[in-house]
């Protein structure tokens, strides 16, 4: 009896099991079918809004209810491999170079490749900034991320020159010389250093001279660290929850307007002609321009231009910078090739003369080719953000009037239909190459491209040059983990050695 007893017990724990499996496996089913269905719903929703154009609408999808896309964006960047973000669409729909999807809170379409991507950077007629909330809240609304077509051309042409022109720069070389090679001595000095840390600051220091004439390092410090937080938050959901890196961030560019303000605040009690030795800074410049209709900057103007042109001026050079010495350092046959041509142009140098020419960086032919590939190689800003004034055609896809649009310059980089061994760092591949329009974009294009790409890579220049006449670089974490957002860097902030050479 006993043995029966169990016997059926067995059965019955059996048959109990069996209806807890069917159970789970029709759950599973039917979660597998709701998520298919939201998310199904969420693009629809969306999708029915562009009318009749649905039909011709690019492939993609618009991911989850509110987050959209974001998920797997953020997955893939923080992931280490953020360029399976794009190719995940490309292996599903195809290479069309445009792609659907909903990002930053808004549908968007993902353009890829150098004929999409210029169609869209060379089209003010039809395409206006549309960067997410976050960057237009913190950068400004009377920044350049914010402003229609007709006030950005207006404040180029007064900033332009000040900024990029020949004249200016020529002024700069003098300064960042002096920076950089007072920077390298201190960090050989010195012991370990995070190298991107440092570089950031030199690089600060560079541009908060060129557009205050701040050169107090305590005052210097002060501001790069609210400059930080305000850069982290700017690719940011906007969350003004405390804990996110939007809510730091606002608080961040709260006290840089403050700062700010109280400096304009002074120049405007300065009596321009009793005290004006001749040297002017930029916010002086900005204080003084004005349009053909006698028209001039107001506070707020000055203000936005400043925050966006002191964010964007240290933060690419830095990187750019750091990538560039790791590479060097990396790739000995490079490194020797750039080292010559260095020391060629000083030995051809005229008797007598101190520092570097303009006319001497012009001449650095293959290091120029090393800051590009280096630009290509690291990609500092994935994407620009556009939006559609009206519905416009591209590769026979629509896109629906008020959509967003993200220019992929990452994708434009990394692609090996567009380059040959794109994830090797091999500066030779620009020797008489002049890329097609829309394949090489690291400042973005058009009439929005970045208005001190010229200053970015006179100070990559000049860095690079005094560090292969002189220095070495070993890392001490080579195998650091890297971080993606806001852009590409090692976790350890590049902890190195500099040493001098004998």
């Amino acid at each position: 009896m006993l043995v029966l007893s169990v016997a059926a017990l067995d059965v019955q724990m059996e048959k109990n099991w069996s209806n807890l499996a069917l159970v789970v496996s029709f759950m599973v089913v039917g979660l597998s079918v709701l998520l298919k269905a939201l998310r199904g719903l969420n693009g629809w929703y969306y999708e029915r809004k562009a009318g009749e154009l649905r039909s011709s609408l690019p492939p993609g999808d618009m991911g989850w209810p509110i987050i959209g896309n974001m998920w797997f964006f953020l997955r893939c960047f923080k992931s280490g491999n953020p360029d399976s973000f794009i190719s995940s669409f490309v292996t599903r729909f195809g290479r069309t170079g445009v792609y659907r999807a909903f990002m930053f809170g808004s549908p968007t379409i993902l353009v890829t490749t150098p004929e999409t991507c210029k169609e869209v950077l060379m089209d003010d007629q039809h395409f206006k900034p549309g960067w997410p909330s976050s960057t237009v809240e913190l950068m400004g609304r009377k920044s350049f991320v914010g402003i229609s077509f007709d006030e950005h051309k207006r404040l180029r042409r007064l900033t332009h020159a000040p900024v990029n022109g020949p004249e200016a720069l020529s002024t700069y070389l003098g300064y960042i010389e002096k920076i950089v090679t007072s920077s390298l001595e201190n960090w050989a000095e010195s012991g370990p250093v995070e190298f991107l840390t440092e570089l950031r600051r030199f690089t600060f220091k560079i541009i908060m001279r060129i557009f205050l004439g701040l050169e107090s390092n305590s005052v210097l410090v002060s501001l790069e660290r609210e400059f930080s937080a305000l850069n982290y938050g700017v690719r940011a959901m906007a969350i003004n929850i405390p804990g996110f890196a939007f809510h730091r961030a606002l608080k961040a560019r709260k006290r840089l307007v403050s700062i700010l303000q109280s400096i304009v605040d002074a120049r405007r009690k300065r009596n321009y002609t009793d005290t004006d030795s001749g040297e002017k800074d930029m916010m002086d410049r900005l204080m003084e321009a004005e349009d053909e209709n006698g028209r001039k900057l107001t506070d707020e103007e000055i203000i936005d231009i400043l925050v966006m042109y002191l964010n964007a001026g240290h933060e690419s050079s830095a990187h750019v910078t750091m990538w560039g010495t790791l590479l060097l350092e990396e790739h000995p046959d490079v490194y020797q090739k750039a080292k010559v041509e260095q020391e060629m142009i000083i030995k051809n140098r005229p008797a007598g003369q101190k520092g570097l020419t303009m006319q001497e960086i012009k001449r650095m032919e293959y290091l120029n080719m090393v800051t590009d590939e280096a630009l290509r190689w690291v990609s500092f800003s994935s994407a620009v953000f556009r939006e559609a004034t009206d519905n416009v055609k591209i590769n026979g896809y629509t896109v629906p009037k008020g959509w967003k649009v993200q220019v992929w310059l990452r994708n434009v980089h990394k692609d090996s239909e567009v380059y040959a061994e794109p994830l090797k760092f091999d500066p030779s591949r620009w020797e008489g190459l002049t890329p097609r329009a829309g394949a090489f974009v690291p400042f973005g294009g058009g009439s929005r491209l970045c208005p001190g790409n010229e200053l970015a890579k006179l100070e990559i220049s000049v860095f690079l040059h005094y560090f292969l006449r002189g220095y070495s670089i070993q890392r001490l974490n080579p195998n650091s983990a890297l971080m993606y957002l806001p852009h590409p860097r090692p976790v350890d902030n590049c902890m190195a050695k500099i040493r001098k050479l004998s």
